[in-house]
């Protein structure tokens, strides 16, 4: 097309967008900033800037771990030592599908800090018991369909095994009391109490 001609339609947009593309590539080129090495590592993972050493005994198993001191427990759990059955629900503590024990008593680990428990003996879901192996609080969970999806689960199962050492009445609304921080979208209810009744009559 002659240059004294006025740009059409279809050659404008090819020209503007070729100029945007260009701009979006370079934008994604790699800046030297974001070249330096962070100055700490995990035990076993990526380098963190700023990291420090904690120890934290997960089901019995020691694990030596560098975290940054902004990190959750819950983080911690499935993040650095990848165990995934500890869900992470609300993140504000509200909803109790991230109970995990401390030291025996029961906790949402999504509003602690990893940092708070070096030395500390933590247990999740997967400390409980074995697919071989069931913690009687699972056996009864199943044998009762106390789940429906299953996301609040291992939070539900964790509350009630602490439950039961806790100073807790013989009838089901003191059980719904003890058992009011964690939530089942599902409404499985009526079912996770028939579970935990059934597990403080057989022990």
């Amino acid at each position: 097309m002659p240059d004294d001609l006025p740009p059409t339609r279809r050659t404008f947009l090819r020209t503007t967008g070729n100029t945007a593309a260009a701009a979006m590539m370079a934008g994604c080129a790699p800046s030297q900033a974001n070249t330096a090495e962070p100055s700490a590592a995990l035990a076993d993972g990526p380098t963190i800037e700023g990291a420090v050493p904690i120890t934290l005994r997960i089901n019995g198993q020691d694990r030596q771990l560098r975290v940054d001191p902004r990190t959750t427990l819950l983080d911690c759990i499935r993040e650095t030592v990848t165990l995934t059955g500890t869900k992470k629900g609300c993140d504000h503590g509200q909803c109790g599908a991230c109970t995990v024990h401390v030291n025996g008593r029961r906790v949402n680990s999504c509003l602690s800090l990893a940092l708070l428990h070096d030395g500390h003996e933590i247990t999740t879901i997967e400390g409980l018991g074995t697919p071989d192996a069931l913690h009687p609080m699972q056996a009864a969970f199943v044998s009762c369909d106390g789940y429906q999806c299953g996301y609040c689960t291992s939070g539900q199962i964790m509350s009630a095994v602490a439950l039961l050492k806790e100073p807790c009445g013989p009838g089901d609304a003191a059980v719904k009391e003890l058992m009011s921080g964690n939530i089942c979208r599902c409404g499985a209810y009526s079912n996770i109490v028939a579970a935990i009744q059934q597990v403080r009559k057989n022990t």
